[in-house]
Parts: structure tokens; C-alpha cells; sequence
């Protein structure tokens, strides 16, 4: 079994219910839930939008591989009505986006992968729910705890 922490999002229709969806369903097709972080209101990151967004991180346990964790992440996705990641390189609003952020503590560079989730450390709506269920756990590249990058973020204005 894997320990896999998905980082879930959404900006559009009933977000509470969309978040609590996409976790009953990864819940299904993906893995036990193992923590679940509150969910955060937070603003947009990386485009314009007029709806904010309802962020959470949960641990998961999974018998799957990274790969299959992602198709399986993308089918839940695609289930819920997400239709593309971006529009001509920009990010959209949706449904939900599921992300993996890690996957115990490997660390995989491949077409349409990438593990721990890259700019991860960058992003607070990330962080934040990330610390609140695991705040001593080092980032397996930047060698840091999750409290260490989340205050490295709320310390510095270029990362908002």
C-alpha cells in the first residue's frame, strides 16, 4: 500500500458537495481515506475568476501505482464533468481538479507526471490544508517540513 496525499479543488456549481463527491468517490475507486484536511476558501491561482475556489488535502492509502492513481484521479474528474486541465495553457474554472501531491516519498519525472506535485511549496491553498494533517513531514526534494514551506509562503509576498 501507498500513502498518497491528493490535493482536490473546485470553483463552480455546489462546491462543498463537489469536494465531498470527488472524496466518496476516491474513497471508491482509490483508495481508504486515511485524514482529511478542513476545506479552504481561497482565491484563484494562476487566472482571473469571479468564483473563489473550496480547496482540501487528503491522505489516502492506495494498492495503486502512481500511474493508475492518476487515471483513476482523472476518471473521477472527468465523471464529475471536468473537461480539460487548461484552455490554451491557462487555467480554467472546474468542477473539481484532483492533484497527487505525493506518493509516499518517491520521486517521478515522466510524461504527464510529476511527483511531489511541482510548485506545490509555492502554493498556499495547497500548503495550508497540507500542514493542518501533516505539518512535520519533509518535502522529499526541497527537504524541508510542510511548516517549514507553508510559513517560507506566508513570509514571502511573491508567492500568493
Amino acid at each position: 500500500m501507498a500513502e498518497v496525499f491528493l490535493s482536490l479543488g473546485t470553483n463552480l456549481g455546489d462546491k462543498e458537495n463537489n469536494l465531498s463527491d470527488a472524496i466518496e468517490q476516491i474513497k471508491k475507486q482509490i483508495g481508504d481515506i486515511i485524514s482529511q484536511s478542513a476545506f479552504y476558501i481561497t482565491e484563484p491561482w494562476g487566472f482571473q475568476s469571479v468564483h473563489s475556489f473550496l480547496n482540501a488535502v487528503i491522505l489516502i492509502n492506495t494498492p495503486f501505482s502512481p500511474q493508475a492513481t492518476l487515471q483513476k484521479s482523472q476518471q473521477i474528474e472527468r465523471k464529475m464533468g471536468r473537461k480539460a486541465k487548461s484552455h490554451n495553457g491557462t487555467y480554467t474554472d472546474r468542477i473539481i481538479d484532483i492533484d497527487i501531491l505525493l506518493y509516499n516519498n518517491e520521486i517521478i519525472q515522466e510524461e504527464g507526471l510529476i511527483i511531489p506535485h511541482p510548485h506545490m511549496e509555492k502554493r498556499l491553498f495547497v500548503m495550508k490544508p497540507l500542514t493542518e494533517i501533516t505539518p512535520d513531514r519533509i518535502h522529499p526534494v526541497l527537504k524541508k517540513t510542510f511548516r517549514e514551506l507553508l510559513e517560507d509562503i506566508q513570509s514571502s509576498s511573491s508567492f500568493t
